[in-house]
């Protein structure tokens, strides 16, 4: 089986980004000339995903028309979040009402993504089917992060994420697999991703597999300002 639709989450208002995020959207935001967003996207061309869905609602116009301007290779289609920003949750959920897949490959952009974790996201992918999940998320241990700042979310023992028991060493790093049965409960509304997260958790059901790339993220401007200097 194969993942035909890829989600990238570009709604955000990006805060912690001020003040550049006032006038740029966090996808937007360039390091070494190329943007966060096409980063991402090249990426997902570089997994043979047929389709992807992005989010907008924080100066959703400049991501649509840079979307447009750059004619990608694939079949992109923009969605906005409506009159209210819609959280991680929400924003997936009515992303999903758009396709009839069942199955989707979501993304963060603010993660810096590279063809080295093609491999890993594959490997994610045939984890996934192999074992008949309905979710899973691309972890990394924090000795890997850039940012030294971050806390871990997670450990992990044989692929089952948990909160509880022992330290937090694993950082989620902005790509999971989810199935659309997990939001049979939910409405279009805003909600973080995390609620359902949570619900996993304590049913010991939310999976993840370790990635082993050095993990780059734009935590903060002052995390930025130092990818920017690499």
């Amino acid at each position: 089986m194969k993942i035909n639709t890829a989600i990238i989450l570009c709604g955000g208002f990006g805060k912690r980004l001020n003040p550049i995020t006032l006038k740029t959207p966090k996808p937007l935001i360039e390091l070494k000339n190329i943007t966060m967003l096409e980063n991402c996207i090249n990426t997902i061309i570089d997994l043979k995903i047929q389709k992807v869905l992005i989010n907008i609602f924080h100066l959703g116009e400049q991501i649509s028309n840079f979307i447009k301007e750059k004619k990608f290779p694939i079949d992109i289609e923009i969605i906005k979040d409506g009159d209210k920003i819609l959280n991680t949750g929400g924003g997936i959920l009515n992303m999903m009402n758009y396709s009839k897949d069942e199955n989707f490959l979501i993304f963060n952009p603010d993660t810096l993504w590279k063809k080295d974790y093609v491999s890993e996201i594959n490997k994610m992918e045939s984890y996934y089917f192999q074992n008949n999940l309905d979710n899973i998320l691309l972890v990394v241990n924090k000795k890997l992060s850039f940012d030294e700042k971050l806390n871990g979310d997670f450990n992990m023992i044989d692929n089952i994420l948990k909160k509880k028991d022992g330290d937090r060493k694993f950082i989620y790093i902005g790509c999971q697999i989810l199935n659309k049965n997990l939001f049979r409960q939910y409405k279009v509304e805003s909600f973080p991703i995390n609620e359902i997260w949570n619900s996993l958790l304590i049913q010991e059901k939310l999976n993840g597999l370790e990635s082993l790339n050095k993990f780059y993220h734009l935590t903060n401007f002052k995390t930025f300002k130092k990818l920017e200097d690499l």
